[in-house]
């Protein structure tokens, strides 16, 4: 998702760096990006005892000198860098890092905790942006809590690939809603059309061994009001925060929030349906507001408190419109309106892994221990539902509704 940085004066400290004290300003050598395995021997170079380590001085004087081939935002970074090392000295780790734009919890907290604070104007203050420019400052804002992160991200995307799986659902969804529309000749409340349920799609109890329908009950809405509001989430939600994260990470959260969703329904509310991607929306909605809360003074999104209570006021509606859906008298009797609780099922996974992806832009999520804690509980809350789903039913003699 990201533009690897110039590694032109990084690499040019090594070559240098034992003739630092001679190195005119025309001095503006070009050198072209190299794999690690590289790298290395352009460190090695520089550190000729082996020892691991390169002088911060000299790194930092060369950065200077070739300030003109960095991004300023990068040259930010990496003088930050350089000056967080109390001890003088960069280790090789932190020089590969910052060479193929991977940013360890190390080198991160190299940053934070340096005494060199950023000293530039902040991103939202610089002027005479054009308009891809300023929406890929919007977006920074809008999901990154800390100015350093918010900076590497503008100047680090490229729009390649672009957020293309929240978009590529929603039209989906959209198609399949229009269709069923169509040959059900009713947009409004479809859900209770008595022939609904007979599609593939939906999640039924009955029909619980079908795997598929665990997932694809996303595609199926009970209405135009349904979907209208799951869309407007998806889009304004779903989209920035793939812009920053990535379609990978944001594609779990979203798919963790629909399976846990159906499977709370199928261990919560045994005998209903279900359908809508509300698991997925409120998975990722209830992470990227649980990520504002816990970052409220790095948030610098406008007007957050009354976006907040207008997300949340809208959930809140759209919740309230399925739990009275639910126990509405149903349309095809003895079999309920679909369940409210794959909503819930969403908000669990949001809370939890949806948190931790938030948290951790370009870090690497295995390196999380609280990555793996949620990743374990989430495992086995999968287990016990499949479990519940072979054993439950039968031993509990319930009485389910007859396929559609």
């Amino acid at each position: 998702m990201g533009e690897h940085p110039s590694p032109g004066p990084a690499v040019a400290a090594c070559a240098e760096a034992e003739r630092i004290e001679e190195l005119e300003p025309e001095a503006d050598e070009r050198l072209p990006a190299a794999p690690e395995d590289h790298w290395k021997v352009l460190f090695d170079q520089c550190d000729p005892g082996n020892t691991g380590y390169i002088s911060t001085g000299k790194f930092r004087s060369l950065l200077e000198s070739h300030s003109s081939k960095l991004d300023p935002h990068k040259r930010e970074v990496l003088l930050a860098l350089a000056d967080s090392h109390a001890d003088g000295q960069i280790c090789y780790q932190d020089f590969a890092n910052l060479m193929s734009n991977k940013r360890s919890n190390s080198f991160r907290q190299a940053i934070l905790q340096g005494n060199r604070r950023l000293c530039s104007k902040a991103l939202l203050e610089e002027k005479g942006l054009n308009l891809s420019q300023r929406l890929i400052r919007h977006v920074a804002y809008e999901t990154l809590p800390r100015e350093i992160d918010r900076k590497w991200y503008y100047d680090s995307y490229t729009c390649c690939p672009p957020p293309w799986f929240m978009i590529t659902v929603t039209l989906l969804e959209v198609a399949f809603f229009l269709y069923n529309g169509v040959s059900l000749d009713q947009f409004v409340l479809q859900v209770t059309h008595p022939r609904y349920l007979q599609n593939s799609l939906v999640y039924h109890p009955r029909l619980r061994a079908q795997a598929w329908r665990y997932l694809t009950y996303i595609f199926m809405h009970a209405g135009i009001e349904h979907l209208g509001l799951n869309v407007v989430l998806q889009l304004l939600v779903g989209v920035p925060l793939e812009m920053v994260h990535g379609a990978t990470r944001i594609g779990l959260v979203y798919v963790a929030g629909v399976v846990a969703g159906s499977l709370a329904v199928s261990v919560a509310d045994m005998t209903a349906p279900v359908v809508g991607s509300s698991g997925g929306v409120y998975a990722l909605v209830s992470a990227h507001l649980a990520n504002i809360v816990m970052n409220w003074s790095g948030m610098k999104c406008q007007f957050k408190l009354l976006r907040m209570a207008v997300a949340l006021i809208c959930m809140s509606m759209e919740f309230g419109r399925a739990v009275w859906l639910r126990f509405h008298p149903s349309a095809y009797p003895p079999c309920p309106h679909p369940s409210f609780v794959a909503h819930l099922g969403g908000v669990a996974v949001g809370i939890t892994l949806g948190v931790v992806v938030l948290r951790n832009y370009e870090q690497r999520l295995q390196d999380q221990s609280l990555w793996w804690i949620f990743v374990a509980m989430y495992t086995i809350f999968v287990l016990f539902a499949v479990f519940w789903n072979i054993f439950a039913y039968t031993l509990l003699d319930l009485k389910l509704p007859p396929p559609p």
